[in-house]
């Protein structure tokens, strides 16, 4: 006389190991051709099999007897890859998302890149004074501090700025115009 699944998983309920391994072995192969079926990928499908083998021993104490055990195996197997799948989905929305955000943060980078390139480059045009000016200034120095290091008044320091940008502007008015 065989011993049925369901002799199987009330002995693996109580503790028997050996009738857990028994039952694991002859339901493997059914799981996992479910779980290949379902997911059309091997290793999804090795993946799938091996979480639900390692999640069944729990999952054992809520089989009720009320279907044959194969078809609550069948359940089990569908639920958890349903669950992967939307595990899956909210990954990849988070993926996508990230991707979005570094795409954004790489152009703004860029962006960054090629004004700062355009500046340095303006400044090459400047005379040494509004140059070195803007300088001390773009390097987070007050008037009063690039003042002092120049050894100029204040208010030079503000008229060299004023100069230093309307010069600037003019600059790439002309490379716009081109």
């Amino acid at each position: 006389m065989e011993t049925t699944d369901t002799d199987l998983v009330n002995r693996a309920n109580a503790g028997d190991g050996d009738a857990f391994a028994a039952l694991l072995a002859r339901n493997y192969d059914r799981i996992f051709g479910f779980a290949f079926r379902l997911t059309g990928s091997r290793s999804e499908a090795e993946d799938l099999t091996q979480d639900i083998c390692a999640a069944l021993p729990n999952k054992l104490r809520h089989f009720q007897g009320r279907a044959r055990f194969s078809t609550w195996l069948y359940r089990v197997v569908l639920n958890a890859s349903h669950d992967r799948r939307r595990k899956q989905a909210t990954q990849k929305q988070a993926s996508d998302q990230w991707g979005d955000w570094e795409k954004s943060r790489t152009a703004a980078i860029a962006e960054d890149a090629e004004r700062i390139d355009w500046l340095t480059q303006a400044m090459r045009a400047l005379s040494d004074d509004l140059r070195d000016t803007l300088a001390l200034i773009l390097d987070d120095r007050t008037h009063a501090q690039a003042a002092e290091i120049l050894g100029v008044s204040e208010g030079t320091v503000s008229w060299r700025m004023s100069e230093a940008k309307k010069r600037l502007k003019d600059m790439k008015a002309q490379e716009d115009h081109t």
